[in-house]
């Protein structure tokens, strides 16, 4: 099959839409790191390494499967606006939590994404169920990251 224009526009964008999260995402994190740093954390605690390297991973993945649903014709408008409300929670944390430096509302918000990522992951599995194995981590992950902000707000 030959890909046309406009496919290949709407590759971009999709591809475009996650490197943009995935940047605007690690702005606000920078620019709250110092902040960040200075807050007491739990003994069992992810290392700081392991959390752009499986940010990176989700963005990766993310990117290819939603790709792959749109050339395949199984990308709905439901799995559109749940992966566009996904990423602007994920956004939307980043800037709450590190950038603002609030603790509760930054709580209050990755609840709502953890439903929201779950909400996505059972849409996903209408249509292929094996791309959802890949995508499982991006919930998880979300899961992991709220008993770290609760512990975090806990803490401090």
């Amino acid at each position: 099959m030959k890909t046309t224009k406009k496919e290949i526009l709407n590759i971009i964008l999709i591809i475009a839409s996650v490197l943009l999260v995935a940047g605007l995402g690690s702005l606000f994190v920078n620019l709250g790191m110092s902040w960040y740093m200075k807050l007491n954390t739990p003994t069992q605690w992810v290392p700081n390494i392991v959390i752009p390297i499986v940010w990176t991973i989700i963005y990766i993945l993310f990117a290819i499967i939603l790709c792959l649903l749109y050339k395949e014709v199984l990308l709905d408008k439901k799995a559109v606006v749940l992966s566009i409300i996904n990423g602007l929670l994920n956004v939307l944390w980043c800037l709450v939590f590190f950038t603002l430096n609030q603790l509760l509302l930054g709580n209050i918000l990755i609840v709502i994404n953890a439903f929201f990522a779950t909400y996505l992951l059972i849409e996903l599995l209408k249509t292929r169920k094996w791309y959802v194995y890949f995508l499982t981590i991006y919930p998880i992950w979300i899961y992991i990251a709220t008993t770290l902000n609760i512990a975090l707000w806990i803490l401090n």
